[in-house]
């Protein structure tokens, strides 16, 4: 980072942004002033620490506070970002959901993924819901009320998701209410977080909402409870998944918003230091790699709704891709062959180096006695703990899931002692994705370590764990590689290897090909591995790569052959998401519709209720005033201090026989607007 500029007078607005991700909290000080794009004051970091998040968040804002010497009552807003979300979604974790659907049948879960979503998570199905104009079915509540008393123990939160609530939202809030009265469990209610049409996917949507909810709503209070032991009197806000700014409170009832929300940041951090109104942006961190397309200064955003983890919602976000690809992922070899490839991720695991520069010798005994051993054992470098999260998240435990639990504490274990046989190991994975249990192992940033290119945890435990690693046997019995070096270089030319054709295939699927397959299809692994034959091949970005993350300078330094265009990794580029937090506007919207049950009627759907006119202009003037209204009440909770309301609406009609006949309008009213900062 450059020289640290002037410190500000204390009656200047200073921003604190905090990302916490899932390896580090990042924290930037920044001050609007004296340059136009803003000057960044001081930046820090500190491990992300999920037994209580409080903990990181405090360790990188004390930190960055204490760097730029300026006293804490002089920060005037705090903005976060979080990969929290997303990683929950991508590692399958997150607390236990009872998912009521009203007035859909079983078969409703075979679309839209929701039944894979839903994996061993209870599901109601409730007479009632409403048709295509509102009008409702009898709401039949006798079963739900007798499963409330039972079901309460064993879940965290409650989904709610009727049949056209966005049309008519009557009957989920008469569940949402039943639910809340009789457990005092949290609940979401669909039509609260999307106006589309399409049940299942507005119920898988729900669902992954009320499995985050408990997750966010501990970051939030870890840092408002930092922030009120600190006497900073500031607001609190969040970034959404579309990089915009909502408050905290906004954000605690619709966490589903919050993926991509770390991705979200990075990019309107790289905007900000590149200056770069084209690129792929590319933030690679410890759990996962994320990939944009930056088109005119703007992010791209996914219409249809941010896929994540393989599901696919009905979240406005950025176009983003993510893949299970970063500093920590799980090293694993693919199965068969003779030279067996390297595999990276999806899983997160702790790194060796990490998990001994916290637990030391509980560590670092284990990794001796398994290197004395004569034969490598298959659950070598292989450790388990407790994540540290309160025990409620543990409801609804099996028998065998409750017994292993019970077993591993907070210190790590070698999970060559602690399994006692191949069936635990599909227990102990189940605990992981429950996000109730960490697995230490070896990873890239342990490879990084061994060959100097990190030097922030053990190197020793690094070490010891890459050799472990490359004494594992390939197809033809001889080990991987010769020592901890050799598999060390390996590992990260794989990274960097992968990391490419993850913004290749980005670039594909942005271009309107299947990325997947046609990143893998052969003539692009040539033209990438640059083994020409007589037919020569190449493949290139049409703009630069902006790369982004801690580990950016180390993993992307050969990324630019590989891609062939420029990679700009920025001087702040380890805090990008931190410091894209602080530069955003809050941005909110709400919709409503018109239709025509019958030919003179038109009928306004809003988050206000049910209105019927007999005149069409009459019904859009309704739907827009609704809107208004409603979107004026959603813009004061999101955070805006003032803003301006845009309205767009889309009518859809049909003209028979020279006669326009009127189908149905969908109405769109934004707002946006700076933050409320402290005075």
């Amino acid at each position: 980072m450059s020289a640290a500029p002037a410190i500000p007078q204390d009656d200047q607005a200073l921003f604190l942004g905090i990302d916490t991700g899932g390896t580090y909290t990042d924290a930037v000080l920044w001050s609007p002033a004296p340059d136009p794009s803003g000057t960044v004051l001081a930046k820090a970091k500190a491990l992300t620490t999920r037994h209580d998040l409080a903990v990181g968040i405090a360790g990188a804002a004390d930190a960055v506070l204490a760097r730029a010497g300026v006293s804490p009552s002089a920060v005037r807003l705090v903005s976060m970002s979080t990969t929290l979300a997303t990683n929950a979604l991508v590692e399958g974790q997150g607390g236990r959901v009872a998912l009521v659907m009203v007035g859909f049948a079983e078969a409703d879960l075979d679309r839209a993924g929701l039944r894979s979503a839903l994996g061993s998570d209870p599901v109601l199905f409730v007479p009632g819901g409403h048709d295509v104009h509102g009008n409702a079915a009898p709401l039949i509540l006798d079963e739900l009320e007798a499963a409330l008393a039972g079901l309460a123990p064993s879940v965290s939160a409650f989904a709610v998701c009727a049949y056209f609530a966005v049309r008519n939202p009557a009957h989920e809030i008469a569940v949402a209410d039943l639910i809340r009265e009789r457990t005092g469990l949290p609940v979401t209610a669909s039509h609260e977080l999307s106006a589309k049409l399409g049940g299942p996917r507005r119920a898988l949507t729900t669902l992954l909402n009320a499995r985050l909810i408990a997750m966010i709503d501990r970051l939030v209070a870890a840092t408002e409870g930092f922030l009120a032991a600190r006497g900073i009197a500031a607001p609190l806000m969040v970034v959404r998944g579309d990089g915009a700014l909502v408050s905290a409170g906004f954000a605690r009832l619709r966490p589903i918003e919050t993926i991509l929300s770390g991705p979200a940041a990075s990019i309107v951090g790289a905007r900000h230091m590149s200056g770069l109104d084209n690129a792929v942006v590319s933030d690679i961190g410890g759990t996962t790699t994320d990939v944009a397309v930056l088109d005119g200064g703007r992010p791209r955003l996914d219409p249809e709704g941010a896929t994540v983890g393989g599901y696919r919602t009905m979240v406005e976000a950025v176009a983003m891709r993510t893949f299970g690809l970063g500093g920590d992922s799980e090293v694993g070899l693919e199965d068969g062959g003779l030279r067996p490839r390297l595999v990276l991720g999806p899983r997160r695991l702790v790194p060796l180096a990490l998990a001994a520069h916290a637990h030391g010798a509980a560590v670092i005994d284990v990794l001796e006695r398994q290197l004395r051993a004569t034969n490598p054992g298959r659950l070598d470098g292989r450790l388990a703990l407790r994540t540290g999260v309160p025990d409620r998240l543990a409801a609804g435990l099996s028998g065998a899931e409750e017994k292993l639990h019970a077993t591993i504490s907070t210190t790590p274990q070698p999970l060559d002692r602690l399994l006692t046989s191949n069936a635990q190991i599909a227990t102990l994975n189940r605990l992981v994705a429950r996000g109730l249990v960490h697995i230490c192992g070896f990873t890239p940033s342990d490879a990084a370590h061994v060959l100097g290119g990190q030097d922030n945890w053990d190197a020793n435990a690094a070490r010891m764990g890459a050799a472990l690693f490359a004494r594992r046997r390939d197809g033809r019995g001889a080990p991987l590689e010769a020592d901890a070096e050799a598999i060390s270089a390996r590992v990260l030319r794989a990274l960097t290897r992968r990391s490419a054709e993850a913004i290749l295939e980005t670039a594909f699927a942005e271009d309107g090909l299947e990325g997947p397959e046609t990143v893998a299809h052969a003539l692009v692994q040539r033209a990438v591995d640059g083994s020409n034959g007589i037919a020569r091949l190449s493949v290139s970005l049409d703009r630069p790569v902006i790369g982004l993350g801690a580990s950016a300078p180390l993993h992307y330094a050969g990324l630019d052959v590989l891609v062939g265009n420029d990679c700009i990794v920025p001087e702040d580029t380890d805090v990008a998401n931190a410091l894209g937090a602080v530069v955003g506007q809050v941005r909110v919207s709400v919709e409503a519709q018109v239709s025509q049950p019958r030919e003179g009627l038109f009928r306004v759907s809003s988050l206000q209720g049910i209105r019927d006119f007999g005149d069409e202009d009459a019904a859009l003037a309704e739907a827009e005033r609704a809107a208004r209204d409603v979107l004026a009440t959603r813009a004061a909770e999101a955070g805006a201090e003032s803003f301006e309301i845009t309205v767009e609406c889309d009518v859809r009609s049909a003209t028979v026989e020279g006669q326009r006949n009127f189908i149905e309008a969908a109405l769109t009213a934004t707002a946006t607007g700076r933050p409320r900062i402290g005075r």
